[in-house]
């Protein structure tokens, strides 16, 4: 314990709280990436200042990017001015690029470092070096990238180098916006257009990003079709507070017996949403309301109250439209009446830590009666939490589920390696700190 750092919660009486929550994670990388490469200049307010957007910062400045950025007062959002290199405009970077521990910079950047004409290699952290990519891998080759798994286990890191890319009419296997967004920025520079079959809907963030920039794709449901283009354009956006960042908060409103929470401008995207109908669906007392559109994405203040919570069983095609939000959600169900099931969420092995594993050992741990299975968890709420020390495995969302957890737990939690939060959410234990 004495290699991590840890963070000590106490169950409080009462949570009375008014939140600014930080900028959304996936929006911030798309603006930062998609601006990069227009012709122009943009503005993008409110990026998350965590460790995986900068990854996203300095790639871009690597391969010739001007990015001017200055952080906020309290240090939890970063205002940028992105000046555009145009489609073909990135430079050889000097030196191998180094995407932390962010599997949508390595992605999304692959989609445009497959097919230019210089050499580069991208690379990532240990949790980062462990996680699949030859889901990316296989489709952009079959476009004519030359790309490869430097160590020829379709991990990182990843070699670039050239190849004339080609249009492709390709199926996903899995419901993965990191992978379509891949295959988007790939078929925007490619000859012949793309068509994208997807097994579900994911996050579209990037093709509503792309369409305001004047690219052309064409959705029909869970088909995407994209033309090549010589050019986009740039557009100042606004980023709203992320609901994956959001849903620790509305969880802890829902679950702590005296409770009333407000947070104010989250993005409520449609293929983000799930948590929320999820919540209402097990009995969450969620209120919606200044609903707005702001830079193309809804955005709304959600209001949040005690409340006595159900089971139900989570699956299929809501999945996508959660994924990132199963850790803290299974708290709530360890705080429910009756057995959740979480099913076809096979994805959560291969994030920062294996999801299914690192969620019910700690909930073991605590207590809790719950299994986990091949694609997702089974849990039996009993409405107890033990307190004690547990670690987060390094995951950021495994570390504020656990913090979470410590404000109605039955004594004080400690979060070994908190530090993880950093990630996604560099204020959290600040927050914490002020119920």
């Amino acid at each position: 314990m004495n290699n991590f750092e840890t963070f000590s919660i106490k169950p409080v009486p009462k949570i009375n709280l008014k939140l600014n929550i930080p900028g959304d994670k996936s929006i911030s990388h798309r603006s930062i990436i998609l601006n990069s490469i227009s012709n122009g200049k943009a503005k993008v307010e409110g990026i998350v200042s965590g460790e995986d957007c900068l990854s996203t910062i300095r790639i871009a400045q690597q391969l010739g990017c001007k990015i001017e950025t200055k952080i906020s007062d309290d240090g939890s959002s970063l205002e940028s001015i992105v000046h555009g290199v145009g489609l073909d405009g990135f430079k050889k970077p000097k030196k191998i690029l180094d995407a932390g521990n962010s599997g949508t910079t390595t992605r999304l950047f692959a989609g445009l470092l497959v097919g230019r004409k210089f050499r580069s290699e991208i690379t990532g952290d240990h949790s980062l070096l462990k996680r699949p990519m030859g889901r990316i891998i296989n489709p952009l080759t079959q476009m004519g990238g030359k790309i490869y798994s430097k160590k020829n286990n379709n991990k990182l890191p990843i070699i670039f180098d050239g190849g004339n890319l080609k249009g492709i009419t390709y199926t996903m296997p899995i419901a993965s916006a990191q992978l379509k967004s891949a295959l988007l920025l790939a078929g925007i520079r490619a000859e012949g257009k793309s068509i994208i079959n997807q097994p579900e809907i994911s996050r579209n963030h990037t093709e509503l990003i792309l369409n305001s920039m004047g690219a052309s794709i064409e959705i029909s449901e869970k088909e995407l079709d994209i033309t090549p283009t010589d050019k986009i354009y740039p557009v100042d956006i606004k980023v709203p507070g992320d609901i994956s960042s959001a849903a620790f908060w509305i969880i802890a409103g829902l679950c702590h017996p005296n409770s009333n929470i407000l947070l104010e401008n989250i993005g409520i995207n449609k293929t983000r949403s799930g948590i929320l109908k999820v919540l209402r669906l097990m009995g969450g007392n969620i209120e919606i309301s200044n609903l707005k559109n702001i830079s193309g994405e809804d955005v709304a203040d959600i209001f949040v109250k005690s409340s006595n919570l159900n089971s139900t069983i989570i699956d299929g095609d809501i999945i996508p439209l959660l994924i990132d939000e199963i850790p803290i959600l299974a708290v709530a169900a360890a705080m429910a009446e009756g057995t959740t099931v979480i099913k076809d969420a096979k994805e959560l092995k291969y994030k920062e830590s294996n999801r299914i594993e690192a969620t019910t050992n700690w909930l073991k741990n605590a207590g809790i009666n719950c299994e986990a299975t091949d694609d997702g968890m089974i849990i039996e709420g009993n409405g107890r939490i033990l307190g004690g020390e547990y670690h987060s495995m390094g995951d950021h969302r495994i570390a504020m589920s656990i913090g979470i957890a410590g404000l109605f737990s039955e004594s004080p939690v400690t979060v070994i390696d908190s530090k993880s939060v950093e990630i996604s959410y560099p204020n959290f234990w600040k927050h914490i700190s002020k119920v």
